[in-house]
């Protein structure tokens, strides 16, 4: 099998996939993933480990690759930026729009970008569901959240769930 004669199979689902994936982080473009993706197709078919393959293996092995990639991407950023999680404590008494000055300081579009986010989450979110956000970006465990604000696990996870179903709707994951 050539690389030329692979490519043009997987490519239309390949470019799928980092279509998808591209709609949830925005700092990457469907064409800058497909060309990783293709970049690290064409290094693992030199090193031959492509051969007798089927389309499916290669194009889960991309989807794993690019949701890496994307994930050492971030955790670079993340790195060299402050901790949500080191904001939002109860005993200091933050809310939401207390991160939007650290949240993006390195420009004044993603400072910008971040206060439209916070506004528009802000206005979809109901108080109890304001609450367990908070909870969940200091990474607590459902049933801590349930036990803090006195409800079961299980609504915690009902709540969640609205509150991911309400930011899809905006564009945008948040937990």
């Amino acid at each position: 099998m050539r690389f030329e004669e692979l490519t043009k199979r997987v490519s239309p689902k390949l470019k799928a996939i980092a279509r998808r994936l591209d709609g949830r982080y925005t700092s990457f473009d469907d064409d800058d993933l497909y060309q990783e993706a293709i970049l690290e197709l064409w290094q693992k078919y030199n090193q031959h480990k492509l051969e007798g393959k089927t389309d499916s293996y290669v194009l889960q092995g991309s989807m794993f690759f690019l949701k890496n990639h994307i994930r050492k991407v971030y955790k670079k950023i993340d790195s060299h930026s402050v901790s949500l999680n080191s904001m939002l404590t109860d005993d200091e008494g933050y809310t939401l729009e207390d991160i939007i000055p650290s949240f993006c300081t390195e420009s004044p579009r993603g400072a910008l970008d971040a206060k439209l986010l916070l506004e528009d989450i802000n206005k979809l979110l109901d108080e109890r569901q304001k609450e367990v956000l908070r909870y969940l970006l200091e990474d607590r465990t459902v049933r801590e959240i349930g036990k803090n604000l006195g409800i079961s696990h299980a609504m915690v996870v009902k709540i969640k769930n609205k509150i991911k179903d309400k930011c899809t709707g905006i564009g945008k994951e948040v937990i």
